[in-house]
């Protein structure tokens, strides 16, 4: 899905919780893996590995500037003959260490194996992420993996949007650099100090 798909998706989506949601996910997402440089993996579950995500995300660490972004995709079914990129198994989830971002993306029923892996990888300090069914966007989603997650989006079976589209939502909006934090009270404070100034300074001197 290009940019110009995404943008048509969220003018469809405008006024429904789905925007806001997968931007605060897209977010925590994103500071985890700049606050740390990067370290980023991303695992399915035995039956559904998410290859269209990781290429995404790939495409958005180039076009964004933001390599941090690019993930490492953990697979069930590694095998060592494989492409580099595609023979990095669970073992690698094993390894995680603090600093490292972990993202799970679940259609079901992630297993046990794959449960105690995470487990893992948050016990040694990992950030854990998890996208998966729920009831309704924004809430935490189902079950002990959601419970392991330091942010969680849910994706409600037969809801308005599927989880490849809500992964599309997710990928584009990491992408996106952060707004401009808005003008505060200290702006407020520094413009107000620099006209008190100007009034009490002495006139200039006329020659």
């Amino acid at each position: 899905m290009d940019a110009v798909r995404v943008a048509l998706l969220r003018e469809v989506l405008a006024g429904t919780e789905w925007l806001g949601a997968t931007r605060r996910f897209a977010g925590a997402l994103r500071g985890s893996v700049v606050s740390h440089g990067g370290g980023l993996l991303l695992v399915g579950t035995p039956a559904y590995e998410p290859w269209h995500l990781a290429a995404h995300l790939v495409d958005e660490a180039a076009w964004s500037g933001t390599p941090q972004l690019a993930p490492t995709l953990v697979r069930h079914g590694a095998r060592s003959g494989d492409p580099a990129h595609l023979a990095v198994g669970l073992g690698r989830l094993a390894a995680a260490r603090r600093g490292e971002t972990l993202l799970v993306v679940s259609a079901g029923g992630p297993g046990a194996p794959l449960l105690e892996r995470v487990h893992d990888a948050r016990r040694a300090g990992a950030t854990v992420l998890t996208l998966g069914p729920g009831e309704a966007p924004g809430d935490p989603g189902d079950g002990d993996l959601a419970a392991m997650a330091h942010e969680a989006l849910a994706v409600p079976d037969g809801g308005e949007l599927d989880l490849d589209t809500v992964q599309h939502l997710v990928s584009a909006a990491a992408g996106e650099h952060p707004l401009p934090a808005p003008r505060g009270r200290r702006r407020v404070r520094d413009r107000l100090s620099r006209l008190a100034d100007q009034l009490t300074s002495p006139p200039p001197a006329r020659w």
